[in-house]
Parts: structure tokens; C-alpha cells; sequence
């Protein structure tokens, strides 16, 4: 239970933090560099996947995908020939490296000629064989759609709840896309925002313990179930806003930009 005092303290945060300039220094600002819908999606996907480390280093990392995508994310993946897509094996973040990147551009290549969108690669699935749509469903699902071909090295690049994963790097990306302000995009309507669940990411995990809100808060699907959870009794209809407070306030105690 949140005392009224901590919740007012975490309105007046998400006041400070959800602000246009959040963009400027947040991996965000990748996908805000285009307006096709099309290009929006696949660019916040590919940023979101690679969002460990250093803000600036992921940044840094996503602008160099999209100029291996020669800045259309959507052309160049249905497009792009064998001959194109060799280029990317150049690419390296962290343990995300070329093999990675082909592979999944290899995959979304064929999954968008049958499902049109990365959003119906997500939900469209789900909707039509239980007219019922969760989060944990359709991570589930994508992460079952992306590897339907056999093991692969990328698997452990794409996050699910089955593995008790807080799958925050997706939980990330679904709140850009679905969110509708002047920081996320809104522009996926396949579920609603009081469906989305918060990326724990390790600011807003440091921030939960330290102001005791979850003081025992792990790192996995319960902790990312439960942490919603105690928001959604606060502001049922967008749960995540909190997540502008938690992060911002975990970046400010921190005083350096990693996620």
C-alpha cells in the first residue's frame, strides 16, 4: 500500500520526467526519428532489444542500425537481399552481434508478408484463436512465432515470461507503442494501456526498494506482475505512467544513465 504522501511525490516526478526532453537522452529519441507507423515500430523494436548498458552507448548502437538499414527499417527488411543483409554482420552491442541482427531480420522478412505489421506479429495471432489478448500471452506468442524454425543463438536476445523473465526489454517497447503522450507513440491498439506491464529495469528496481514500495523486489515476471499490480490500485487505466517516476528518480540517485 502507497502511502498519499509517496504518491503524490510520484505524481509530481512523473510532472519532472514525462517531458519531451526525456526524449533527448533516452533510446527513445531512435524511433522518434521517423514518422511511417512501419518504420517507428521496427525501429523501436531494434532499440529496444539492444537497451542494456549505457544510454549513450545503446544510442549510439541503434543509430548504427538504422544506417545498416539505410533509414528505412521497413523497406530494408522486406526488401533487403541476401547480398544487402550480409553487410549487417559488421554489427556488434554487447553480446548482440550480426548473426543476431540477420537472423532477425530474416525472420520479421517473412513474418511481415503474412501478418502485415510487427503489431500483428504480436497480437493478431492470440486475437483470433481466444478473442482474449495479454501481455504474457503475446510475448509468449512472438517469441514462439520468431524461433518456429529451431534453436538458435538469438534466443536469449528475445525475453519470456515462461522463463520467469521480467522481459523488460519488451515491456519496454510495448509501453512506447502503445502509449500515448508526447514521450511513447500510442499508435498500437491491439490492447489497451491498462494491460501493459512496468520494465524493470534496474533504476526502477533500485527506486522500488529504496523508497519501499516493494522493499524485496526481484528481477522476474512475479516482480514485474506484482510491481504493476501495486500501481494499477493507484491509476488503474496506465499503471506504467509510474514508470517516468521510478526511472527518473532511480537516474537522478544514480547520477549516471544506464538502464
Amino acid at each position: 500500500m502507497i502511502s498519499k504522501e509517496l504518491e503524490d511525490t510520484l505524481w509530481g516526478a512523473i510532472e519532472i520526467f514525462k517531458k519531451p526532453s526525456f526524449i533527448n537522452d533516452d533510446p527513445i529519441q531512435i524511433p522518434h526519428s521517423f514518422t511511417n507507423p512501419r518504420d517507428i515500430e521496427l525501429s523501436g523494436f531494434f532499440t529496444a532489444i539492444i537497451s542494456w548498458g549505457q544510454r549513450k552507448t545503446i544510442i549510439k548502437s541503434a543509430k548504427q542500425m538504422m544506417e545498416f538499414m539505410d533509414y528505412s527499417p521497413y523497406d530494408f527488411i522486406i526488401n533487403s537481399s541476401i547480398h544487402e543483409k550480409r553487410y549487417l554482420s559488421n554489427f556488434k552491442h554487447r553480446t548482440f552481434n550480426g548473426e543476431d541482427f540477420i537472423f532477425l531480420i530474416n525472420r520479421l522478412q517473412n513474418l511481415l508478408v503474412e501478418y502485415g505489421t510487427l503489431e500483428n506479429i504480436f497480437f493478431l495471432k492470440i486475437s483470433k484463436s481466444t478473442n482474449k489478448l495479454s501481455i504474457e500471452q503475446a510475448l509468449v506468442n512472438f517469441r514462439k512465432l520468431i524461433f518456429s524454425e529451431g534453436e538458435t543463438r538469438t534466443k536469449k536476445h528475445i525475453a519470456s515470461p515462461l522463463k520467469n523473465s521480467a522481459c523488460k526489454r519488451l515491456n519496454m517497447f510495448l509501453r512506447w507503442m502503445i502509449r500515448n503522450d508526447q514521450v511513447d507513440f500510442g499508435i498500437w491498439n491491439a490492447i489497451p494501456t491498462s494491460e501493459l506491464l512496468m520494465p524493470l529495469d534496474i533504476h526502477v528496481i533500485n527506486s522500488t526498494k529504496r523508497l519501499e514500495i516493494l522493499p524485496n523486489l526481484k528481477s522476474n515476471w512475479m516482480g514485474c506482475q506484482a510491481l504493476t499490480q501495486v500501481f494499477k490500485e493507484i491509476h488503474p487505466e496506465d499503471p506504467v505512467i509510474f514508470d517516468f517516476a521510478l526511472f527518473g528518480l532511480g537516474v537522478e540517485k544514480q547520477g549516471y544513465n544506464g538502464l
